[in-house]
């Protein structure tokens, strides 16, 4: 029997609904002091970027790693080993031999080693770094500085030294370590694209030019602020080079989707009549309310990449939660002005096609939650058997840092690194320094022979003494490439033939520890991840099966996300389709970056779908009904949100940044997943299937469990009677 009583528990958390709404009308009441301090804001964010911004810096360091501490000291003994360094390649023409361009190569290395910056060359002839069949030369160009420090145009003018190779005939192509911070622009200006299919989405959705306008103009300024503001603290602060790609991806996605739902909000009570002031205040306390919700939830999952315990991961999961920051900001202030200033040209013409779209004309949302809640049991197993096949290539995940393999295939870094590997093996791509402590090792000589000794060992170089004579290092050359399983292995057995004593440091070394500390971190953060899915979800909807359904479906879009990465990135599925120009092993932090977005993202249409449900539910107390006519009133909105979102992420995955691409595919495809298969599909047909103990809690849970009301509900009921919070109860 259904029973209704009243909840007597003392936490009632509607002040948020209540703030907001006297801040919405606020807003609206001083929009030109509101308009005109956001533009201030931003000229002085402006200002300051030019003032006092600096630039982004790729520091892959794990601080207290062994790999780390080797590299310390390797800088500190062997400060020449540890700047970036440039590899030069040098290709005879078909038939003929480097050996008869000697003269021209160390003419251009000597140029070379005036060119800004450059500590010292390494002459291949010198060094024996000719191919077998003659036609390749491997010369070096050591710099003091790591990649990130060089400066404007230092790596312009190293490949100019080199020109006079290229008259002579030769074919000339850089690449190593300074060339770890290039990216290929080509793709520049692609997410244009997705805001025009963002704004097609929008004028659909409202019918209204001026409606879908206000979204993309507040997600563009914020945006821009944010952008604006990372450049400001690149001085003071190491921010990875992808910060601002993510800051802009991110912000541009939520930032249209927090407008969207309010506008939408707003739009729906204006053609039910309610005056603009009024409705754009409850706009804020309703909708905005939801907006603030969700976006807590997206600031705290990737707050919560700081339990990873790298540093640059921490850096680039604070600066994508500070684009959510400023997009809420945005959503809770900037829109009531905005929403004043268009005032009556927002509300639907009475006869129009919106109008009477929102005066409840049934529409593909409502036939869509009839079919898939007729055979509920049916749709619930389909789409789980159906997410599970997708997420089966997810067993296969390798991570790994991306290298100049994974660089546009037209760049001269990969050129660069095609060539090296054909010429002289792959391992020559990727060598790792071995660091031996003298006072344990005695004779250097006899070391190398044990190195040369490893299986899976190519090559070693002479060992070089530092100054005191304590440490020796040397160059070890794998067989295998910096992204290949079995580098992992020689990088263990160097270590166990040399002893205590030995440790193998460099960038293969140090990305191969980020590998395993993420990979060992995916388990946790995913706990954690889903722990607070379920709590905030109990809080939000004082039910069991809510919360559970949610954790269950976001692994579900999460794991056909990541089997999805796997068959396109690792096993090449469509890859020409989207530029994907080198297989392999997927960028490192991408599982945590894809689990900390999609996982707010989902609680997002959640929280604005479950919402209008249990809105029916509690006036009806009739669950079939709460389900169709709560999803009816929310789908479109969702829908249009979701398009967005995937249109934003779809756009930056052209981009050719081997970093950037497998992220925004991965959400692009999670959201498209988790909205439409999980949010519109699985979610209805378990809370039909389940009927009343879907809104079930039990009363122990329900005396100490705050009422959130996200959605701002008890702002339309009378005052007198805001105190008592209706909770249904089944018995």
């Amino acid at each position: 029997m259904l029973e209704g009583h009243w909840s007597t528990a003392p936490w009632e958390f509607t002040v948020m609904a209540a703030l907001l709404h006297r801040l919405g009308a606020w807003a609206h009441r001083h929009r030109r002091i509101v308009l005109v301090a956001w533009l201030a804001v931003l000229a002085g964010i402006g200002a300051l970027s030019a003032t006092a911004g600096g630039s982004y810096e790729d520091d892959f360091s794990i601080p207290g790693s062994r790999a780390q501490q080797t590299l310390d000291t390797v800088s500190h003994e062997f400060a020449a080993a540890s700047g970036a360094s440039a590899q030069v390649v040098f290709v005879a023409p078909e038939g003929l031999e480097v050996a008869g361009q000697k003269p021209v190569i160390e003419q251009t290395l000597a140029a070379a080693a005036k060119a800004p910056q450059v500590a010292g060359v390494v002459d291949p002839f010198a060094a024996k770094m000719i191919s077998p069949d003659g036609r390749t030369a491997l010369a070096n160009v050591n710099y003091a500085e790591k990649s990130a420090q060089l400066a404007d145009g230092t790596l312009d003018a190293l490949e100019d030294a080199f020109q006079p190779a290229r008259d002579a005939g030769l074919r000339v192509e850089l690449g190593g370590s300074a060339y770890a911070n290039s990216s290929d622009d080509s793709g520049q200006g692609a997410e244009v694209l997705g805001l025009l299919i963002a704004l097609a989405v929008l004028v659909i959705t409202f019918g209204s030019l001026m409606a879908a306008g206000l979204p993309l103009l507040t997600a563009l300024l914020g945006v821009g602020a944010t952008v604006t503001g990372l450049a400001a603290a690149s001085g003071a602060l190491t921010l990875p080079t992808t910060a601002p790609a993510m800051a802009l991806m991110l912000g541009l996605a939520v930032g249209i989707d927090y407008a969207l739902f309010i506008v939408a909000r707003h739009r729906s009570q204006l053609a039910a009549g309610m005056p603009v002031a009024e409705s754009a205040a409850r706009a804020i306390g309703t909708a905005g309310t939801a907006v603030v919700f969700a976006g807590l939830t997206v600031v705290i999952a990737l707050a919560g990449l700081a339990v990873v315990r790298i540093p640059f991961l921490t850096a680039m999961g604070l600066s994508a939660a500070g684009s959510v920051v400023v997009a809420v900001l945005m959503a809770v202030t900037l829109i009531p002005a905005l929403l004043g200033f268009a005032g009556e040209r927002l509300r639907p013409k009475p006869g129009s096609r919106a109008a009477r779209r929102e005066a409840g004309r049934p529409s593909l949302g409502s036939r869509w939650v009839r079919l898939i809640t007729r055979r509920p049991l049916v749709t619930v197993v389909t789409v789980v058997v159906a997410l599970g096949v997708m997420a089966a290539p997810a067993l296969g995940l390798r991570l790994a840092l991306t290298d100049n393999g994974s660089a546009p295939v037209a760049s001269t870094q990969r050129q660069a690194y095609d060539l090296t590997a054909a010429a002289f093996g792959p391992g020559f791509n990727g060598p790792l320094l071995v660091l031996a402590d003298l006072r344990d090792n005695g004779d250097p000589t006899a070391l190398t022979g044990k190195l040369g000794a490893v299986d899976g060992v190519a090559a070693v170089s002479a060992p070089q003494l530092s100054a005191d004579g304590r440490y020796a290092l040397l160059r070890v050359i794998p067989e295998t490439g910096p992204q290949d399983e079995r580098t992992e292995q020689v990088v263990a057995d160097l270590e166990a033939a040399g002893g205590p004593s030995v440790a193998v440091t460099g960038s293969t070394a140090i990305a191969l520890d980020i590998s395993d500390l993420v990979s060992a971190s995916l388990v946790p953060f995913a706990l954690i991840v889903v722990g607070l899915a379920v709590l905030l979800l109990l809080l939000a909807f004082r039910s069991i099966v809510v919360p559970l359904k949610a954790a269950l479906g976001f692994l579900l879009s999460v794991g056909a996300a990541l089997g999805a990465v796997v068959a396109v990135f690792q096993w090449g599925w469509f890859a020409d389709l989207i530029g994907v120009s080198h297989t392999g092993p997927v960028i490192t932090f991408m599982p945590v970056i894809l689990m900390a977005v999609l996982f707010g993202l989902a609680m997002d249409y959640e929280v604005f779908l479950v919402s209008r449900m249990h809105e029916v539910y509690a006036r009806s107390g009739d669950p079939r009904r709460a389900v169709t006519r709560g999803f009816g009133a929310s789908a479109r909105v969702v829908a249009a949100a979701a398009l967005i979102m995937v249109a934003v992420f779809a756009s930056f995955v052209p981009a050719g940044d081997a970093t950037l691409k497998p992220i925004a595919f991965a959400l692009a495809i999670g959201v498209l997943l988790d909205a439409f298969l999980v949010r519109m599909t699985l979610v209805p047909a378990v809370l039909a299937l389940a009927g009343h103990r879907a809104w079930r809690l039990p009363r122990s849970l329900d005396r100490v469990l705050p009422n959130l009301d996200v959605e701002g509900a008890r702002l339309a009921e009378p005052a007198k009677t805001r105190r008592a919070v209706p909770v249904e109860v089944v018995r």
